[in-house]
């Protein structure tokens, strides 16, 4: 259970790890949404891009995203996947490498030029195993030359995929497949040397100032550092493995209780051989290391045959729950050791109270 609970753990890890490291998202409005009632928040401007790229220390590089949905068509193949309006500064931020081709040039950005990066996802879905570099696909209405396309990164942090995207210049994606000049969201990458809270703190600042917010007024905009999330949904999932220990720890107590059970019919049925053996000279502590052993043995290849299923059933469940197999020597030979425990501390009464029989009795017992 514990195996299964940190594969699910290293999962979300990965996943998280999908968004990239040292990125900061920035969004209008004050949550993931664009707020509840009332008027919706403002959204960014080049010149907020511009501003945080020039007057914000530890920013590396800073990508304006405005997304919308579409249909990319080629040939007889369509599919509907999200369009993307970027700059070359997106590639740096997500720290996302090109598998063919090359990404936008200045030049083509401040022109606006119908070039596009096609993901993982569209490229298999419209040109199958042909090579997607230096062919067109259609938008909408705008033929796009296709100069790139992304390497596969799979599943995002929140269970979307990553790949099913098209990038385009922002002058050229939504804003001429849609009409959409609004940006509504902006990717940070933070430079490493540079504290995160202290460049998170002065992008924050730089922005209220910008969108005229007095003192006492909210942040109509958010900052969501990729690291925190991390850290979190990472600490919720080993509260998780925690809990699934304490069942599986409630599971061995039960198991002792059975193996403190099953020895004290064993003393019963062996009465007349312990007052033989008490008869002809055994001591009590003789009898008492007898049954104790008999139980710690018992408990210990227990232990073994349950970790061996263990094993066989978390290689087996892995795949299906789609978390890593992840093999750890400590906790399994945490659960040996209290295997062991299990047996020296239920096998104890049972001992006991062979040592204690009155040989006569013993002897007298049918």
């Amino acid at each position: 259970m514990v195996t299964l609970g940190n594969g699910a753990t290293a999962a979300v890890q990965e996943q998280i790890s999908g968004l990239g490291a040292n990125i900061l998202q920035i969004r209008p409005g004050q949550g993931f949404g664009r707020g509840g009632g009332g008027p919706s928040p403002p959204d960014f401007d080049e010149g907020d891009v511009e501003a945080i790229r020039e007057q914000v220390a530890g920013v590396s590089a800073v990508a304006p995203q405005a997304q919308s949905s579409g249909i990319a068509v080629r040939n007889a193949a369509n599919w509907s996947t999200t369009i993307n309006g970027t700059t070359g500064d997106y590639f740096t931020a997500q720290q996302w490498a090109l598998s063919a081709g090359r990404i936008f040039t200045p030049a083509e950005e401040r022109a606006g030029k119908a070039v596009c990066i096609i993901g993982a996802t569209v490229q298999q879905n419209l040109f199958r195993q042909a090579a997607p570099v230096g062919e067109r696909i259609r938008l909408r209405d705008i033929s796009c030359e296709v100069i790139g396309a992304l390497s596969r990164r799979g599943t995002g942090g929140f269970g979307n995929d990553q790949d099913d995207v098209v990038l385009m210049p922002i002058k050229t994606g939504p804003r001429r497949v849609t009409g959409n000049r609004d940006i509504r969201n902006v990717v940070v990458w933070g430079d490493p040397a540079y504290d995160s809270a202290t460049v998170q703190a002065s992008i924050s600042s730089l922005l209220r100032e910008r969108r005229n917010l007095k003192g006492g007024e909210p942040d109509n905009f958010n900052i969501f550092d990729t690291a925190q999330i991390s850290e979190t949904l990472s600490g919720t999932t080993r509260i998780l493995t925690g809990l699934l220990g304490a069942v599986a720890a409630v599971s061995l107590l039960v198991g002792g209780i059975g193996i403190m059970n099953i020895m004290l019919v064993s003393v019963t049925e062996r009465t007349r051989e312990i007052g033989i053996r008490l008869a002809i000279g055994a001591v009590a502590r003789e009898v008492l290391l007898q049954f104790l052993v008999e139980a710690i043995a018992l408990a210990c290849l227990g232990g073994v045959i349950g970790l061996l299923l263990a094993l066989v059933a978390s290689v087996s469940l892995a795949p299906l729950l789609q978390v890593p197999f992840l093999f750890d020597p400590q906790i399994n030979l945490l659960a040996f050791f209290f295997s062991a425990l299990i047996g020296v501390v239920f096998g104890y009464f049972p001992a006991r109270r062979a040592a204690s029989l009155n040989p006569i009795d013993a002897l007298r017992h049918e």
